[in-house]
């Protein structure tokens, strides 16, 4: 037989914790579905788009291995706190520009940071990471944007700048 909304039985009294939590769950679920794999970025009055790191391991894949990018293509970090950063250049085969971000979309620092030799036959993952320079963030930062080298100073892009994109849903799904 029907029965309307207004007259359908409620879970049992010993249920009700759980039937709680899966309507809670539920609810939860429904802030915007599954983290975006790009986003947009305006920088000195150029949008790129950009592919995201949101979680440790695209972090740590990051840009390495990849030989070019268009002028108006890149990488954008998105971490879950904002902390003083420091990147390098691991298993990079190109010349990468980075600007750190602030959780406000202030730049913190600008790097270029050139390829370096990838790791040799024969060294250890710790002397080819102990070898690598490390580019500071220079203040608490929550993002880091690569581009193409030479992108950042052609667009004037400096600390102090702010960059234009969607951090709070960034934020949201950083993990």
């Amino acid at each position: 037989p029907y029965a309307s909304p207004m007259t359908r039985a409620l879970p049992a009294p010993a249920l009700l914790p759980a039937f709680i939590l899966l309507a809670s769950a539920m609810l939860v679920g429904c802030d915007g579905g599954a983290a975006p794999t790009s986003a947009k970025v305006k920088a000195g009055g150029t949008e790129f788009t950009v592919k995201l790191a949101m979680d440790n391991a695209s972090r740590e894949k990051g840009l390495g291995g990849v030989t070019s990018l268009a002028p108006d293509e890149g990488m954008l970090f998105v971490f879950t706190d904002s902390l003083p950063r420091n990147f390098w250049m691991v298993d990079c085969v190109m010349d990468i520009d980075i600007a750190f971000v602030d959780p406000f979309g202030f730049v913190t620092a600008v790097h270029t940071m050139p390829k370096e030799p990838l790791q040799a036959d024969g060294e250890g993952r710790d002397a080819y990471f102990g070898r690598l320079k490390r580019y500071p963030s220079l203040a608490p930062a929550q993002f880091a944007f690569e581009v193409a080298p030479g992108r950042l100073a052609e667009l004037g892009v400096k600390r102090g700048v702010r960059l234009e994109f969607d951090r709070d849903t960034l934020k949201k799904h950083a993990k």
